[in-house]
């Protein structure tokens, strides 16, 4: 019995990330204006492990891979939106900090303006039903 359990907790430990970072995870871009664009888009990119950073911000080694991507594509002159894109097809519309609107997120941008106009409309009629209660008096 505890020699399985000890190879339950030993077979998670040895799958642990042992390769190196990839190149651009940690080291910048030489040309400024490029860096200052991969950095620009990678605050708008949420790491997959952390969830609650950015991949400019996380230390996790998904975020230097994804870090490297996007450093790399910046290099060969690609469009930041491009990147981001590519980024959304491959793990989907969570992974950005900038939402698009589509025909499945629609009613999501829709619904607080449909909640808006209703509490005005309830507001309104209160309004006016206690004003011609007190005008009746």
């Amino acid at each position: 019995m505890a020699a399985i359990l000890l190879l339950a907790v030993a077979i998670p430990a040895s799958a642990q990330d042992s390769l190196p970072p990839a190149p651009y995870a940690y080291k910048q871009l030489d040309d400024p204006a490029k860096e200052k664009a991969a950095q620009d888009l990678m605050m708008t990119l949420r790491c997959l492990t952390c969830q609650s950073q950015s991949i400019a911000d996380s230390d996790a080694p998904m975020a230097g891979d994804m870090r490297n991507q996007v450093r790399q594509r910046i290099a060969r002159g690609e469009d930041p939106e491009a990147i981001r894109a590519w980024l959304i097809e491959r793990y989907g519309d969570w992974v950005s900090y900038e939402p698009r609107v589509t025909t499945m997120t629609w009613p999501l941008f829709a619904a607080p303006v449909v909640l808006l106009l209703l509490a005005v409309v309830i507001v309104r009629k209160r309004f006016t039903r206690a004003r011609a209660q007190g005008g009746k008096s």
